[in-house]
């Protein structure tokens, strides 16, 4: 079984800081991706940010600039950094990744997520 858990997420007046953090555990072979989505109250779930195990890193317009996504693959790791938060990024944030796997011998790729982390950005 796999799991992510996340930290990090908080209350801040627009224009502050926040770092999310998550890390991956179980039995996993290899992870390929891993990101950042998040989903506002009446809105779908969005991506932010992902990056991959070779550090290719993609992101969302709305945060280019502002949000760095950092990964450590040894650790099984990935943060995401956001700065000059706006109202607008309030939302429950998710850490996802793209897990490889060994079952009964053969390699099997499934997605997982976070239980999500809320960030509130007060005006």
């Amino acid at each position: 079984q796999v799991q992510l858990v996340e930290s990090g997420g908080g209350l801040l007046q627009a224009g502050g800081s926040l770092t999310l953090a998550c890390a991956a555990s179980g039995s996993i072979f290899s992870i390929n991706t891993m990101g950042w989505y998040r989903q506002a109250p009446g809105k779908q779930r969005e991506l932010v940010a992902s990056c991959t195990s070779r550090g290719s890193t993609n992101y969302a317009d709305s945060v280019k600039g502002r949000f760095t996504i950092s990964r450590d693959n040894a650790k099984k790791t990935v943060s995401l950094q956001m700065s000059s938060l706006k109202p607008e990024g309030t939302a429950v944030y998710y850490c996802h990744a793209d897990v490889r796997t060994i079952v009964r011998g053969s390699l099997r790729d499934d997605n997982y997520w976070g239980q999500g982390t809320q960030v509130t950005v007060s005006s």
